[in-house]
């Protein structure tokens, strides 16, 4: 150990289950796509941790020969398939005084990645949980989207059916804050189309490409323009960041536009009026006449 290694503080260092008498979970951030945005700290864990439990051995492996290191400890396959089997092992590894790294393929475990399991089981047995903190596909695609970040919430993925999705996008529509999630490149241009549908089609967003990579690409525009846009085809891991709600006079006839469309999807008129009305000072009542006096003028 060199004399910079000597004077460093202990708590800035992973450390090994040799080097205490508790063991502890470290959750370390990897690279999205560009390997020089690893930590110091990452390289010198994957050195020194005891067991080092991976969503992908062998994206790990290939990690740390890019880093020029060697993984110095037992290296264990930890995936949503094997999460509940492995947690209880890994846990009583802690409490025996060993130091668990968990990675995931890229960015921060457990913000939609393995990891959530085994951080409430170390923190029911009273054990340590430190992270060593370093890229997210989260925080990245929301401070590029040119939107307010003051306030936001993460969604994690977008659901994969149309009526979950129509659910959770009503949710949405009078939230103030911010929204990012993530969404497949397949399902794109749909979750766009629905978003446009329900939160209106002037809503500002951002769809946010292959963050960091060879292609990274943001592009920004209304919902409509980017549902258009998505509707070619997009490749690539893809996170979507979607403009709060905004505090504005409610219009009736833009109200009943989009209750009528929701009614083209599938919906109950009542049903539809409720949900754009939902969260607004606009009454449904007007709207369900508003869609009325409009059918009976097409009637005429």
């Amino acid at each position: 150990m060199n004399s910079a290694e000597t004077d460093t503080d202990a708590t800035d260092q992973p450390t090994t289950g040799t080097d205490r008498t508790t063991g502890r979970l470290v959750l370390a951030a990897t690279p999205m796509g560009q390997v020089d945005d690893a930590s110091p700290r990452l390289r010198a864990a994957l050195q020194t941790a005891d067991i080092v439990a991976a969503e992908d051995t062998r994206r790990a492996r290939s990690l740390a020969a890019a880093l020029g290191v060697e993984i110095g400890g037992r290296l264990v396959s930890y995936y949503d398939q094997v999460e509940a089997a492995r947690t209880p092992g890994l846990v009583e590894a802690i409490a025996g005084g060993e130091t668990v790294l968990l990675i995931t393929d890229a960015g921060m475990p457990s913000v939609s990645d393995p990891g959530y399991r085994i951080v409430v089981a170390c923190a029911e047995a009273g054990l340590p949980v430190t992270a060593l903190p370093g890229p997210s596909a989260v925080t990245t695609a929301l401070a590029v989207s040119a939107l307010p970040s003051e306030r936001f919430s993460f969604e994690g993925f977008a659901p994969r059916k149309s009526g979950a999705r129509t659910e959770w996008l009503r949710e949405l529509a009078t939230q103030p804050r911010t929204a990012v999630f993530f969404e497949s490149p397949h399902r794109l241009a749909d979750t766009l189309a629905a978003a446009a549908e329900v939160l209106g089609a002037d809503r500002r967003a951002a769809v946010c490409r292959e963050m960091t990579k060879t292609y990274e690409e943001v592009r920004r525009g209304t919902l409509a323009e980017l549902a258009e846009w998505a509707a070619g085809g997009v490749r690539g891991e893809i996170t979507v960041v979607v403009a709060g709600a905004t505090e504005t006079e409610p219009d009736i006839d833009d109200l009943a536009d989009r209750a009528e469309r929701l009614v083209a999807g599938g919906m109950r008129l009542k049903e539809a009026c409720a949900a754009v009305t939902e969260g607004t000072s606009a009454s449904r009542r007007d709207v369900y006449q508003s869609v009325l006096r409009r059918r009976d003028a097409a009637r005429d």
